[in-house]
């Protein structure tokens, strides 16, 4: 997580070649040892990438390794204790560094930042769109979240192994606090993890020269993956276009459609990814199992590796269901980067890697004008995020005739915070004073 982030301090010190080291632990000589970009999507994507490699027979075999330590760093930290971290094997290594920016400095500058300041965008504008109120949302999320919750119950791996009933996921409590506006703590995905997951990829012949029984053998048949447009570009907050492009785009490669799957693990970092998923699926969110694992609030937020995880826990489901399919969705940044896979045990004739490119089509979307003045503006979407169970920051995005506009309440205006929280402010009319480069909300009409 805290390589996620540059100039985040590493109190316990980072080493600085994580795949030399693991190859070097495990006795792998002449490995090609690569650290991949930021992002909940590289799982998938980089299954996706590795299948072409080996295809085209640049590679043999490929070992996909993840793990997350927050839990136990945070424990160290609370104790005083110090631990060594800095442990690095020599040997040269690509860093892939952070990879493409998830947010401007225009949306940094004005309140988005981390995931809880920025998905409430997602979901205010979905539940809209859907026509909800904030107590008929609360209720979606809280009834999806509670199948996922049962999963992780029945998860031996899973970090928070307990089926939460829909009633107490949707009720503000000590064990249950608001943390952004549509969101209680168990709405989000809870990154204080000790987990790690691999995956090793192959070819058929190179499985047989090793000796692995094809009884372990999963197929890759179809993936795709794609980039969205900066939050504030999109046309539609209230949809995914990257999502809405790679999920069928990787049916087709497979030849399936959504019907001819069995089994789904759509990444659940906030309720409105999965909805979000389920749509373009046209599936049903609160009758169809769509995690394998119980998902990041509950199985567990591996920070960028949960879906290595996903992958893992499909392979063990289609290892023993030798017939079925599944599909991966895997999201990294702000609905910035979506990956999907479909497996099977079944084998697949031929396997060609894909021809479609899928980002010509969303770089061509045409993006509002974002501005950067005084002006009144009709609410599309916000959120107040919470300190201790207290209002503290909030942020609205909204339209007029000319463009878009971002903007954020000035620091400790708790009076405008609380009065977002007790009164939705979408669809109502928003003033914004721009001051040395910055938008400030300050009043709803």
């Amino acid at each position: 997580m805290l390589d996620s982030v540059p100039g985040v301090p590493q109190p316990f010190g980072r080493c600085e070649k994580p795949a030399s080291t693991i190859a070097a632990a495990l006795g792998i000589d002449r490995a090609q040892c690569k650290y991949s970009h930021v992002g909940g999507d590289q799982p998938q994507t980089l299954v996706n990438e590795m299948a072409e490699a080996i295809c085209r027979g640049e590679v043999r075999t490929v070992l996909l390794v993840g793990a997350e330590a927050t839990l136990a760093m945070k424990q160290a930290a609370r104790a005083q204790t110090m631990l060594d971290w800095s442990e690095s094997a020599a040997g040269e290594e690509i860093d892939r560094g952070l990879g493409y920016p998830l947010l401007t400095a225009y949306e940094l500058r004005n309140g988005l930042g981390s995931p809880t300041q920025t998905y409430p965008a997602f979901e205010h504008a979905l539940r809209m769109r859907l026509g909800r109120s904030r107590e008929a949302h609360l209720i979606a999320m809280s009834s999806l979240w509670s199948g996922f919750s049962k999963v992780a119950a029945g998860n031996a791996y899973a970090q928070f192994p307990e089926a939460r009933s829909a009633e107490f996921l949707a009720a503000p409590s000590a064990e249950n606090y608001p943390v952004a506006d549509p969101y209680l703590k168990w709405h989000v995905a809870q990154d204080a993890v000790n987990q790690g997951a691999a995956v090793i990829l192959t070819s058929v012949g190179e499985a047989e020269r090793l000796g692995i029984s094809p009884e372990k053998w999963i197929f890759l048949h179809g993936y795709a993956q794609a980039r969205d447009r900066f939050v504030t570009e999109r046309q539609d907050l209230s949809r995914s276009k990257a999502i809405e492009l790679v999920i069928p785009t990787a049916l087709e490669m497979a030849g399936k459609s959504p019907s001819d799957i069995q089994y789904f693990d759509l990444y659940s970092c906030f309720p409105c990814a999965v909805f979000l998923a389920a749509e373009a699926l046209a599936l049903d969110a609160g009758r169809v199992p769509l995690t394998v694992t119980g998902g990041l609030p509950f199985f567990g937020g591996a920070g960028n590796n949960y879906s290595m995880h996903a992958i893992v826990s499909m392979v063990e489901k289609l290892r023993a269901d030798r017939q079925a399919y599944g599909l991966v969705l895997a999201n990294g940044g702000f609905l910035s980067k979506e990956a999907a896979g479909i497996y099977s045990a079944q084998p697949v004739e031929n396997w060609q890697p894909s021809t479609v490119d899928l980002q010509p089509e969303i770089d061509a979307l045409a993006a509002p004008q974002l501005l950067e003045e005084s002006c009144d503006a009709q609410v599309e979407t916000y959120t107040v995020t919470y300190t201790k169970g207290v209002p503290q920051r909030a942020y609205i995005i909204a339209r007029n005739e000319k463009g878009r506009i971002l903007g954020r309440i000035r620091n400790g205006d708790q009076q405008l915070a609380q009065s977002l929280a007790e009164n939705d402010p979408t669809g109502r009319t928003a003033r914004f004073e721009h001051e040395d480069g910055t938008n400030f909300l300050v009043g709803i009409q």
